[in-house]
């Protein structure tokens, strides 16, 4: 069987012409002669069938050119169409010979009521068709069929099996050792009655019409190939994002999108040629960074074209497009929410890349208040209790509520100086070195490192008090930070001590603002020599 491509009614006749096939080596009688003209009258119906469609196939290639305006290049076209019906009716007439031919020489011809009067005669086929020495019709039908198929693959790419196949070609007849070894002419005419023969000559007729409509289907497609025709026709969603953060709105446009079959389009991107795909352009790049603003994004334009052949020449459509690249970053996360300092400036980075160009926050606390520093998500939460709950939005809608614990600000260490040296040894200070005191009030290390604005302690004052034995000798009373003994230090004598008292501490925070350190008032002894 030639071509792939068969109606189910075609391939139910082919299913019936290969079983009748074999039996044809068999007796057979009247009745399965009988089975025979039936055969050839269905399988004369669909040649004949087939011979309409393939003319309608014309007619609509003539048709479509003249509304095209006869263009020269679609002309040719038509042409090939006439001639493919031409070399289809050369053989199909060859064939309907050979048919009466063996009617009338074989069968006798036909009776008073149309039927052939002698069915089962196949000595007579055999001499008509096989002859001796290989000139039988069947040797010539072969050729002819083959010169048929070969002069089809100029108007047609596709690729067809024979249509007069040797017994080691036949998909049946090559499984057998005996009907292998066959030619064509054996195969098909050998010990074959009249019908059988007849069937056998219109079951190439029905797939020579088959082929026929497969090419001029191919030709019909090149009608008016220069045209763009949109037979491909989609429903699109474009969106502005595939990822929607909860309580952010969806954004997009629904539209029909057009593609032809009958074009290849030339598409390029930045100058550069965009593979092609399935008549789609496949645009894959490594975004470039650099030049971002403020808010981490950089803009870019992409800028093309598509060409593609229409009646009147190439046209060409250009095409632009605005895409931003996000600045590369990095989050560091904890398992659990930091804690603030009560009344300090508590620095919180809030960034959503899902959102990406789409963040634009905004935030509001219960127990603090927040500071905005302009950039996105950036801010400055200062506490004002124990507990602070902070309400993140976007774009008005709540995204989540985040709870932080609050810390007081850790007290700091005091450092006592006495004549520049710091206090610490056992023995004490050396008489002479008494002439100065100094007290600082140090930050803990690690809010110093959090929060170094907030940081900023001094001592009020301190009062010194010179002492022997049991006996206070005197007293000073001294500003921030400390200063001189003045008069007392020339009393000091070895073996005196001397007590210093804090009497305050302060802090001032990143807005200016001071407030007092409980403290208490921390005393430290230290001994003369």
């Amino acid at each position: 069987m030639a071509g792939v491509k068969e109606t189910p009614r075609q391939k139910m006749i082919g299913m019936m012409y290969l079983v009748l096939t074999a039996l044809l080596a068999l007796q057979v009688t009247s009745a399965i002669l009988e089975k025979f003209v039936l055969l050839n009258n269905s399988l004369e119906q669909s040649t004949v069938s087939a011979n309409r469609v393939n003319q309608s196939t014309v007619d609509n290639i003539r048709a479509t050119v003249e509304k095209s305006g006869n263009r020269a290049t679609d002309l040719v076209i038509v042409k090939q169409a006439d001639e493919v019906r031409k070399q289809t009716a050369d053989v199909i007439a060859q064939i309907d010979g050979l048919k009466q031919r063996i009617i009338e020489q074989a069968g006798g011809g036909l009776d008073e009521t149309g039927n052939i009067r002698n069915l089962s005669e196949e000595e007579k086929v055999a001499q008509i068709m096989i002859a001796g020495g290989r000139r039988g019709e069947a040797y010539k039908l072969k050729k002819t069929l083959d010169d048929y198929l070969q002069g089809l693959t100029k108007y047609s790419p596709a690729k067809y099996n024979t249509l007069a196949a040797d017994g080691k070609e036949d998909p049946i007849s090559s499984r057998s050792p005996e009907q292998r070894q066959k030619d064509f002419a054996e195969l098909n005419f050998a010990q074959t009655p009249v019908p059988a023969a007849l069937a056998v000559l219109t079951q190439r007729q029905t797939d020579i019409r088959r082929i026929e409509g497969e090419v001029l289907n191919v030709l019909a497609s090149k009608v008016g190939a220069q045209d763009v025709k949109f037979d491909k026709i989609l429903a699109m969603l474009s969106m502005e994002s595939k990822v929607v953060v909860a309580g952010t709105k969806f954004k997009g446009q629904m539209f029909l999108a057009a593609s032809s079959s009958g074009i290849q389009p030339r598409m390029s991107l930045n100058g550069a040629p965009v593979r092609m795909q399935d008549g789609t352009g496949i645009v894959e790049f490594t975004a470039q960074g650099g030049a971002y603003d403020k808010t981490g994004l950089a803009r870019r334009v992409l800028t093309g074209s598509i060409s593609y052949q229409t009646a009147a020449g190439m046209k060409t459509v250009p095409l632009q497009a605005e895409y931003f690249v996000a600045k590369p970053s990095y989050q560091i996360e904890t398992g659990t929410m930091p804690p603030l300092y009560l009344g300090c400036a508590n620095k919180l980075s809030i960034q959503s890349p899902q959102l990406g160009a789409l963040w634009s926050p905004s935030f509001s606390a219960d127990g603090a208040s927040v500071v905005s520093s302009g950039e996105k998500g950036k801010i400055t939460i200062v506490p004002n209790s124990a507990q602070v709950s902070l309400n993140i939005s976007n774009g008005g809608s709540l995204l989540g509520t985040e709870r932080f614990r609050v810390n007081r600000v850790p007290r700091p260490t005091l450092e006592y100086f006495v004549g520049g040296t710091k206090v610490g040894d056992p023995r004490g200070v050396p008489v002479g070195q008494a002439r100065s005191v100094r007290v600082q009030a140090v930050a803990d290390e690690s809010f110093r490192n959090y929060s170094p604005d907030d940081a900023n302690f001094r001592v009020t004052g301190i009062t010194v008090i010179l002492a022997r034995g049991t006996r206070k000798v005197g007293q000073v009373n001294l500003g921030p930070g400390g200063g001189s003994l003045g008069s007392l230090a020339a009393e000091i004598q070895p073996g005196d001590r001397i007590a210093i008292t804090v009497d305050g501490v302060q802090r001032r925070n990143f807005q200016g603002n001071i407030s007092d350190v409980p403290m208490g008032n921390p005393m430290q002894s230290v001994p003369l020599y």
